[in-house]
Formats: C-alpha cells, structure tokens, sequence
C-alpha cells in the first residue's frame, strides 16, 4: 500500500545516516553460525551504516538450499529475498534499496517533507518494513476509544495526517523509522534474528507503552517466517491501544526490476474484498463478492488481466459522495483489502511467475490481506540492482486486520484490534518458496 506525498516542503533530511562503504548489498562480517551451503542453514551479520548515531546492522539468513534474506535493523526491513528458480539461478524476488541512506531518505521523507528523490516522485515505498502502530489507514486521522476495563474509554486520539486526511502506517515516524534491537536466533533446521522495539506512550499520537518484537526465520525447506508479539505495557486498569501489524515487502516473482507483474499468476483465498473512497478508506457496504469482478481471484489469473479492466462491474455503486468512480480507477490498480475465508494459520494466496517457476504460498493467521500493484511507483528510484521501478513492478501481500478498524470496534464483521492493558497481540505471517512447472494449481 502506497503513500502519495503532496505539498512538499524544501527540508534536508533529520536523520543523521553515515554508510558503510561497499555494504550496497549483503556483505558478512560476523559469521554467528555457517551454512553457508550443504543443507545447512546460516546466518551472520555486518554493520550496515548508522542513523542519528545508532548503528544497523544487516542480517544475512541463509536456508542451506539456496535461499538468503536480508534483514537490516532499521524499519526491521527485509531487503532482500533470494531464492533458486526452476532452473537453479538464484534470483531476487523483493524489491529494495541498495543502500542504507536510500533507505532513510525514502522513509523519512513524510516527516521531513523532502521530495525524495524527486519532488512529485514515488513517495514513501515502505520497502520491506515491519509497519506499525497500525498498518494501513486510519480516516480522518484520529478514533476514540471504545474499550471496556481501561481508564481511556471514550477519549479521542488524533494522529498525524500523513496521506491527505488519513493517517497511513502508523504516522510519519512509525516504526519503520526505528532501529531495532536484534537478537541472532539459530536451531538444527532454521535461523532467525528477533528485532525488538519499545513504543513510548503518546508514539505518534497512540495510547500506552509498547514493546514489539518481531522474528524473522528461515528454514531448510526455503520458508520466510514472521512471527509478531506486542505487548501493552500498562498495568491492569490502564489505556488500551489499538495495533496491526504486516510487512511490506514489494514482491516480483520474475527478479526485482525484471519489468511489470502483469503475467505473474495470483490467487487469493477470499471471496470478498473492501471497497474503498477517495481516501483509501473502506466504504459501505464493506465487504462485496469478488465474483464477476477484477479483485476474484479465487483461480489463479494473471495479476493484469483485469487490472485496468474498467468496464466490469466491481460490486459498488460508487464513493458514497462526490463522482461515481471505479475502485481501479480510484487505486491506480489495486490497492485492496481481501477479506480472507476461514481463521487461523491458513493458506491465504499463491503465486508464481510462469517463466521461471518460482512459486510463492503465503500463509497466516490474520483476517485480510492487502494486494498493492505498485501502483504509485514512477520510475525515481534505483533498486538494488541498478535499474528502476516502475508502476506494477512488483505487487504485496500485506497480512493485516482490515484498514480503519479502529472506528468500527466492536461492530459485526470487523475483528478487534484493541489491545488492553498488560495484553499481547501475536501473529504470524510465512511465505514459502518453490519451483512449480505446468501452471499453477491451487486448492483453499
């Protein structure tokens, strides 16, 4: 999901950034275990550069069959993912920054106003970063409280309105503008790194204390797994909060900067998806059947068959004032939540590029995933490979609770996500990695 920035500011940047000379890419200093190959995994780390004075670090996971993922500390962001296609290559299948300042001035320019790095270019990416407080959009950058047992019930919280009159991703400081704390994580069949945070009180804007951690691992059978825990640091009686988690790693199955998704095969495990207005916020009636319109994805089909196709129905009527717009004329694309079918940890998409085989299962146990196609990229940035990105260079499978929850808590059909006084929230989210021939089959 996509920031657009309007009305920027002239600003240099707040943050301080100093980079480690020739760290473009993964590069290990500390070998904490091997596995470098053999089946066995591995995983090291190298100082990656620093960011007002703290030092990141970049974690290099390695599953011992070909896969590695980069994580650095900042933003606890995936900056890489490379896994072997169908004939053996290794290719780079996330879309990412080749360094850490790009990083930084990417992030940091909602706070700053710095048109980054170009006025009226691509805006905040989010490439690969943990998001939080809230994932997703809050509409009119403020909700009250609606808890039972707290002392902050009915009181109203205004955010930082960072994507027009919403506030996105937790503000313009949210938490992939941090650096984590990282703990190295080893066992027989994966390795991981945990990357832990604390969240003051009053964090853009949010109630309460919060410590966050958020473990990364891969394992032997190429698995990316995402476990989140946050925990409300209030004593019993205190403020609730609200939380949603995801990760925003931008994915192209056919190699980063490898052209357009169109032909990649997508399929989501849900027959209803959130319409949206202009805002980006979910609209009435909330949740429509994907049947007879470009969000079914119930079977795999290319992620551009109907993605500019306005003249199918897409369940609404319209935004509920102003014009009658399409939902994919107001995205640029797709920019959705799909409400997934069924709970707990269990398959909710698939996807492959046919070309190469690559195959990505996701998996969680959260209500919706949100499906981005880039749709804002305009071709300012240089990724990791020195070429550009483009719109639908990649698409995301953002595992979340739905956007704007916070002002339907307690309604019917929308999952809670308020976190009370000394309680945690944990999830997980794992994309597994394969090579499949001879089309994509699929069962939910």
């Amino acid at each position: 999901m996509k920031h657009v920035l309007k009305g920027r500011r002239s600003l240099a940047i707040a943050a301080a950034v100093t980079v480690v000379a020739g760290l473009g890419v993964a590069t290990s200093a500390n070998a904490i275990t091997g596995g470098s190959g053999g089946g066995h995994p591995g995983i090291s780390s190298a100082p990656w550069g620093t960011v007002d004075g703290q030092t990141v670090d970049l974690y290099t996971l390695r599953s011992g069959h070909d896969m590695t993922v980069n994580v650095m500390t900042f933003g606890a962001t995936i900056q890489s993912i490379k896994v072997p296609d169908k004939r053996g290559h290794i290719t780079n299948v996330a879309l990412g920054h080749p360094t850490l300042s790009d990083y930084v001035g990417d992030f940091m320019q909602q706070h700053t106003g710095v048109g980054w790095p170009i006025p009226g270019g691509s805006g905040d990416t989010y490439f690969g970063a943990t998001i939080g407080r809230y994932a997703n959009r809050i509409g009119d950058h403020s909700f009250t409280m609606n808890c039972s047992d707290c002392s902050n019930n009915g009181i109203p919280y205004p955010f930082p309105a960072n994507n027009g009159s919403t506030t996105l991703h937790g503000g313009d400081l949210g938490w992939n503008t941090k650096v984590w704390s990282a703990t190295p994580l080893t066992d027989p069949h994966s390795v991981g790194v945990t990357l832990t945070l604390t969240s003051p009180d009053g964090d853009m804007g949010f109630p309460a204390a919060m410590t966050t951690s958020v473990t990364y691992t891969v394992t032997d059978d190429n698995q990316l797994k995402i476990a989140y825990g946050t925990t409300n640091n209030e004593a019993a009686g205190g403020k609730a909060t609200v939380v949603n988690l995801t990760n925003h790693t931008y994915f192209n199955l056919g190699g980063e900067a490898s052209g357009p998704v169109f032909d990649q095969l997508l399929a989501i495990n849900a027959n209803r998806y959130s319409p949206i207005d202009t805002d980006f916020i979910p609209t009435p009636p909330y949740a429509v059947p994907v049947a007879g319109t470009p969000f079914d994805f119930r079977a795999p089909k290319p992620i551009g068959q109907d993605l500019t196709n306005v003249s199918m129905p897409d369940g609404t009527a319209g935004t509920p004032t102003g014009p009658t717009y399409k939902q994919l004329v107001i995205a640029h694309g797709y920019d959705h939540n799909w409400v997934l079918n069924g709970s707990g940890n269990r398959l909710a998409a698939v996807a492959q590029d046919p070309g190469n085989g690559i195959t990505l299962r996701a998996y969680t146990d959260q209500p919706g995933v949100q499906v981005y196609s880039g749709n804002f990229l305009v071709g300012d940035m240089t990724g990791t490979s020195g070429h550009i990105y483009r719109q639908t260079s990649a698409f995301t499978l953002e595992t979340q609770h739905f956007p704007d929850t916070p002002h339907h808590i307690g309604q019917a059909g929308w999952p809670s996500v308020v976190l009370g006084a000394g309680k945690t929230f944990s999830s997980t989210t794992s994309y597994k990695f394969t090579t499949e021939g001879h089309g994509l089959h699929v069962s939910f």
